[in-house]
């Protein structure tokens, strides 16, 4: 193989990279619609940030796939690591803490999602319908927050896939 084609395919490696991280951050925000608005599981505080963590990724993702230049790939993909993090720490925080809370009135996250202005401009997509601890649900025995820590996961470990 010649080496102008092997230094073409490791360059579109990051574009490829970061086309599927935001095919699946936007895939995730599909399924959290669809289990909201078709299951009826109503979400809290916590959910609606890791929705808005989802939508920056696969932004940031989206332009980074989009934009020519090597060095922005590099920054978004170190961004979408660092969102990435961030979404896992919100996951956790959700499945670990939240979770046993009678309220999530006032926390972090209610602060962060009313003060964005997005749950009143677009509810159905960042409306606020439960308190975390009547969000906490079970699919197939596995806790909805725990599976949204996992999906992060592979998104925080894509600097590592090339």
């Amino acid at each position: 193989m010649p080496l102008s084609s092997k230094s073409s395919q490791a360059a579109s490696l990051p574009q490829k990279v970061l086309t599927a991280i935001a095919f699946v951050s936007f895939g995730a925000v599909g399924a959290a619609l669809i289990s909201q608005h078709l299951l009826e599981m109503l979400p809290c505080a916590w959910c609606i940030v890791q929705r808005m963590i989802f939508i920056a990724i696969a932004v940031v993702a989206m332009l980074g796939a989009l934009i020519a230049s090597r060095v922005f790939k590099r920054l978004a993909l170190i961004i979408t690591l660092m969102l990435s993090l961030l979404g896992i720490a919100a996951a956790w925080h959700q499945w670990t803490v939240a979770a046993a809370q009678f309220s999530c009135d006032q926390t972090l996250a209610d602060r962060i999602v009313s003060g964005s202005g997005l749950d009143a401009s677009m509810p159905w997509l960042f409306g606020i319908y439960a308190t975390c601890m009547d969000a906490a649900v079970s699919i197939l025995g596995l806790d909805f927050a725990f599976g949204v820590c996992c999906s992060m996961l592979p998104l925080a470990w894509q600097p590592w896939w090339h």
